[in-house]
């Protein structure tokens, strides 16, 4: 539970720090990219508490991880990736809780 918790709680700093003039925004655009757990469904069983979403998911692959980095470098899809990498790196922690 506190792991989702997080989910709102990083991107909310992030935006509060970093992005003042447009936090609602920056929050909500953030706050989309959780969009990317809908490949949980494709898993059998949907919600395994003991699986590492890393690796195992194909939008939580190392390739598309690459990837939401790399949207770090442009403007337009900057707080996208920013959502996405808080998020890769969020599922990441809790791989060793």
């Amino acid at each position: 539970m506190f792991h989702i918790f997080l989910h709102f709680l990083v991107p909310a700093i992030v935006a509060v720090v970093f992005f003042r003039k447009t936090l609602l925004k920056a929050w909500l655009i953030m706050m989309a990219t959780m969009v990317v757990d809908l490949d949980h469904l494709l898993a059998v069983p949907i919600y395994d508490p003991n699986r590492c979403s890393i690796g195992f998911h194909p939008l939580h692959s190392y390739y598309a991880i690459g990837v939401y980095v790399i949207l770090l470098f442009f403007p337009k899809t900057r707080l996208v990736g920013i959502g996405l990498v808080i998020h890769m790196i969020l599922d990441y922690i809790d791989c060793f809780m």
